[in-house]
């Protein structure tokens, strides 16, 4: 029996890798296409291109192993079963509750390694992926306002008008309040330098203006040290979306949040989500079965193949929907993110219960 383990999982492993290849390969060459308009601009040159567009396949692969799973466990278990070897082993005492367990030893690796690149690989690759792009040309980062970004620290507004690719901050306002909410300095630099010594930031050409009973004052600094939340790991997390960060992002990010008074939600959903996805490889296998254990007058396997697909792209964007949705109307995090899998998975079992009872 472990001789079967082995060789349905390496069918299934294999089948379901060259998938995923295939997959990576068509969007990278999508994004190829999406980047040639911005050939030339700056220093974006075509080898840089090929960089930047290679840097996004850990996140294509992180995106696309579920669907990958899916497609793969159709293809491997159909070819097995129009060859008669799935039903060689279902005569020879291979029940569908064995066959399940193997399947779901099988999604537990592509879990592992879809939880590997989603919190390792991915994150990083994103960000040096949209640091190159930006730095080849020559832009900056202004995050969601034409004002730049802003951040809370506390009882303060931080105003970011610019970012560089090589995270020096330019045209930083500061707002201080007190706790009675009362503006009590306004403070303004024309740029800003990380200094890792110091966990600060070296501001430059300072202007500090403080209101009190007395009148306004105003005091020009050429240079003054700024510690603050803000940090460059936060312009990191800053320059990706909460979907593609690390777990371990989203939980100093949400904490900072927290901390702030500020809204969660989005990056709640995001961990949740983060900790359930790679499970779903899973669910797919799973409901791979049903299909795969199909009569072959029912239906080749590229009519097989034709509905991974359909289905597999069905599930993302479903996953996609009530995310928002749970976003939209705020729904608990957790069943946002769970809910589509456990949809999937309960639509597995029902499809293998039907079959065994005809």
């Amino acid at each position: 029996m472990k001789t079967l383990t082995r060789y349905l999982i390496s069918e299934v492993v294999l089948t379901s890798l060259f998938v995923l290849a295939a997959l990576i390969g068509l969007f990278l060459f999508f994004d190829l296409i999406a980047e040639l308009h911005d050939l030339g601009k700056g220093t974006y040159t075509f080898g840089k291109m090929l960089l930047y567009v290679g840097l996004l396949a850990p996140r294509h692969a992180y995106e696309f192993m579920p669907i990958a799973a899916l497609i793969g466990g159709m293809m491997a278990l159909s070819l097995l079963n129009q060859h008669s070897e799935y039903t060689v082993m279902r005569v020879g005492g291979l029940s569908v509750a064995r066959v399940i367990g193997i399947l779901a030893m099988a999604g537990l690796l592509f879990a592992s390694i879809t939880l590997a690149i989603g919190e390792y690989l991915a994150p990083f690759s994103e960000r040096a992926a949209t640091q190159l792009r930006l730095s080849a040309k020559g832009q900056v980062v202004a995050q969601d306002y034409r004002s730049g970004f802003w951040l809370k620290d506390d009882r303060n507004f931080v105003n970011v008008r610019e970012v560089l690719p090589d995270q020096t901050l330019r045209h930083v306002n500061i707002y201080l309040f007190d706790k009675e909410r009362h503006l009590t300095s306004y403070g303004y630099a024309e740029r800003g330098i990380w200094q890792a010594d110091d966990s600060a930031w070296a501001l430059s050409t300072v202007t500090l203006t403080r209101f009190d009973q007395a009148g306004v004052h105003v005091e020009q600094r050429p240079n003054q040290m700024w510690r603050s939340v803000l940090t460059p790991r936060t312009l990191a997390d800053m320059l990706v979306a909460p979907e593609q960060m690390s777990m371990v992002s989203l939980v100093d990010y949400i904490k900072h949040l927290e901390h702030n008074q500020q809204q969660t939600g989005r990056y709640e959903i995001a961990l949740w989500t983060k900790l359930v996805y790679p499970f779903i490889c899973v669910a797919m296998l799973i409901i791979a079965l049903p299909f795969a254990q199909t009569q072959r007058r029912a239906g080749g396997v590229g009519v097989k193949l034709f509905v991974g697909i359909m289905l597999g792209l069905s599930f993302y964007f479903v996953n996609q929907l009530i995310a928002h949705m749970g976003l939209l109307y705020d729904w608990s995090p957790l069943i946002s993110a769970i809910s589509p899998s456990l949809a999937l998975l309960a639509l597995a079992l029902g499809l293998l219960y039907l079959q065994e009872r005809r």
